[in-house]
């Protein structure tokens, strides 16, 4: 069954490595070529993600170097990746081909610089989580105590991302920047989120935020590290069921057609048992299978991301 995982963290692996990471098999990368493969990935997120502790004044480099790597070593170097600039060309995919979508994990880079969030869409970013886990010019993250939303320069960019058709992620924001950018942002999606019902992390959303995405048809994709999936006071390593239980959570909450994947696969230390890597992705689909029809799981896996995105008219 084909799968669209939206966010992995493959980029920030390979710049550390200066290119020296082979995309099409190493396997330090978890989510590589071979891998998406073997799991029946059929579209990748990959996230461009700029370690917040560099100096404001290297932020801007690594970005770009983490983009340069996504074309020299993914598409340059693999006729069967395709780059994702347009929602439409998800549902055109041709067999045997993976599309390569390119995300921005907060917008520390940017700076101030609002051309460069204009150069960021020309370079094919088309999914920008304003904030990782702490403050920056955009808005608070989920680690951020003093608890304040979105700057207005981050109200600036929920608007060129509504320009352009670009979706805003949520999944690691604060819950008062969620609230606003539920309320200005015409493309809201979690990337890689679980129920804070069943794992009380801040990473992961309320009952209350879950209906507010699903009642706006906004994607809520679980993510696969186990800290968000079970409680930490949990015994034993993480298991597909409980994976599970976050989607039977939001389902409960009236998200059945608007749940997706978000592994985070090469940003997590620690795995699900039986999703060690993408290559082991359709263990979930199997697991899925015994508990809902297919139909409803190829929505989880796929349908349900591109019906969104097939929605994004630029026009309206």
């Amino acid at each position: 069954m084909r799968i669209i995982d939206l966010h992995c963290d493959a980029l920030a692996k390979i710049e550390a490595s200066r290119g020296t990471l082979s995309y099409t098999d190493a396997p330090e990368l978890a989510s590589n070529r071979d891998r998406l493969k073997e799991g029946g990935v059929a579209v990748q997120g990959f996230a461009v993600f700029v370690d917040p502790a560099l100096p404001g004044s290297m932020r801007w480099q690594s970005c770009l170097d983490q983009i340069h790597y996504f074309y020299a070593e993914i598409l340059d170097k693999h006729d069967d990746m395709q780059l994702i600039t347009d929602w439409s060309q998800i549902a055109k995919l041709s067999e045997g081909k993976i599309g390569a979508l390119l995300t921005l994990e907060g917008v520390d880079p940017i700076g101030n610089d609002l051309k460069r969030l204009h150069l960021l869409y020309r370079l094919g970013v088309r999914s920008v989580g304003l904030t990782w886990n702490h403050a920056n010019q955009a808005g608070d993250g989920v680690l951020e105590t003093r608890g304040a939303g979105l700057t207005s320069l981050g109200k600036e960019m929920v608007a060129l991302h509504n320009r352009y058709g670009m979706l805003t992620d949520v999944s690691h924001l604060n819950e008062r920047g969620f609230w606003e950018v539920m309320e200005l942002a015409r493309y809201p999606i979690a990337s890689h989120s679980n129920a804070r019902a069943l794992c009380d992390h801040p990473r992961n959303l309320t009952d209350k935020q879950l209906i507010a995405m699903f009642e706006r048809g906004a994607p809520v994709h679980i993510v696969y590290y186990p800290e968000f999936v079970v409680d930490a006071r949990a015994s034993g390593p993480a298991k597909l069921a409980d994976l599970i239980r976050h989607i039977d959570r939001m389902c409960e909450l009236g998200g059945e057609r608007h749940i997706g994947f978000g592994s985070d696969f090469d940003g997590i230390t620690l795995t699900v048992e039986g999703l060690e890597h993408a290559g082991k992705s359709q263990n979930l689909i199997n697991e899925l299978l015994k508990r809902f029809s297919e139909e409803q799981v190829r929505g989880f896996a796929f349908d349900n991301f591109a019906d969104y995105t097939a929605k994004i008219d630029l026009n309206s």
